[in-house]
């Protein structure tokens, strides 16, 4: 990202998104939601819970072990997830998603979340059409927010937590991103001139 967009941008970037996974972090823990995760992983973290000591094996060990039990309990979902994200990012013109934000005006940023959330893509991946549609002239700001929602609101990634956790939680994470992205395009829009 420091390669297509410079420095200054990506320490903007990834300061706001500390920022703000931080602040939503501590107010998700102070709503104390935890009833909305689904039974088995409530039951497994108390079935994990107490004082263990290990040693740095047992330690690599158990973590292999819990990795290998999280795979077998998603790895349904996730295929599911990437097939239909795929899917849709495959069949959606870019040229469309330019035109769209390029008329929108003040509303780009709001717009270009939304236009996110039915693609997925990894990080890696959707940079270079965030750095596309900056340089057809969409504001950097705009570009990041549709980056981030490909990435942290995908459908794909609903149907993932849906393994996890209740729809009023995966609602509540959705909302709180989305206003979090909101921001942090708009943030970078105005900041673009001082970066």
């Amino acid at each position: 990202m420091a390669g297509s967009f410079g420095i200054p941008i990506t320490i903007a970037y990834v300061g706001s998104g500390l920022l703000i996974g931080t602040v939503a972090g501590g107010i998700l823990g102070k709503m104390r939601l935890e009833q909305h995760l689904e039974q088995d992983i409530i039951h497994a973290s108390e079935s994990n819970s107490g004082p263990k000591t290990y040693t740095f094996i047992g330690r690599i060990r158990y973590g292999i072990d819990e990795s290998v039990q999280v795979i077998r309990q998603i790895w349904l979902w996730v295929l599911i997830g990437v097939g239909i994200g795929a899917f849709i990012h495959n069949y959606v013109p870019q040229e469309m998603i330019h035109s769209l934000m390029e008329k929108t005006g003040i509303f780009s940023v709001p717009i270009a979340t939304v236009l996110g959330v039915p693609m997925y893509g990894s990080c890696a991946a959707i940079v270079p059409i965030a750095v596309v549609l900056f340089q057809k002239g969409i504001p950097i700001g705009t570009a990041l927010a549709f980056m981030m929602a490909m990435a942290a609101l995908s459908l794909p990634e609903a149907i993932m937590l849906r393994r996890t956790m209740h729809l009023k939680l995966i609602g509540i994470y959705f909302g709180i991103t989305t206003l979090a992205i909101i921001f942090t395009g708009y943030l970078l829009n105005a900041l673009a001139n001082y970066l």
